[in-house]
């Protein structure tokens, strides 16, 4: 069973940290300065439960942008991804966001627009990654 707890940094950042250091640090080998920021504290940060574990996270930033979506491996392709984004939707229209973006990594591109986003502009590179921009009207 999938819990998802939306909370600050300061008392999800633990816990949201440990997953990402595992995937973006370790897994995709992205450099260390690069995955930490000063947008971690403003931020939502979404973290997923499975039993009594934390497997996944994301945020969203005050502007309305999801990020750093994240999944240990182990746990992937159960629907916690879709969770995780799902309880950052519902966050947002809280908050009366009129649109999201995200920076989606390419083999992510499918799964953000199966829940609305769109893609927007021409692709890019992020940490050495290839990315496209894409956008959710939470208005419509």
């Amino acid at each position: 069973m999938i819990r998802i707890d939306c909370s600050s940094w300061l008392i999800n950042g633990e816990w949201a940290s440990s997953i990402r250091r595992s995937v973006f640090i370790e897994e995709q080998g992205i450099d260390e300065a690069e995955e930490w920021d000063e947008h971690d504290a403003s931020s939502v940060h979404a973290v997923a439960w499975w039993e009594n574990s934390p497997v996944g996270t994301a945020r969203l930033l005050p502007q309305g942008k999801i990020g750093r979506m994240a999944v240990l491996p182990e746990f992937r392709s159960r629907g916690i991804g879709k969770a995780l984004l799902l309880a950052l939707l519902n966050v947002a229209r809280q908050q009366n966001m009129k649109t999201l973006r995200l920076s989606a990594q390419q083999q992510a591109i499918e799964f953000y627009s199966r829940h609305g986003f769109a893609p927007e502009g021409p692709a890019h590179m992020e940490v050495g990654i290839p990315h496209q921009w894409m956008v959710l009207n939470l208005t419509t």
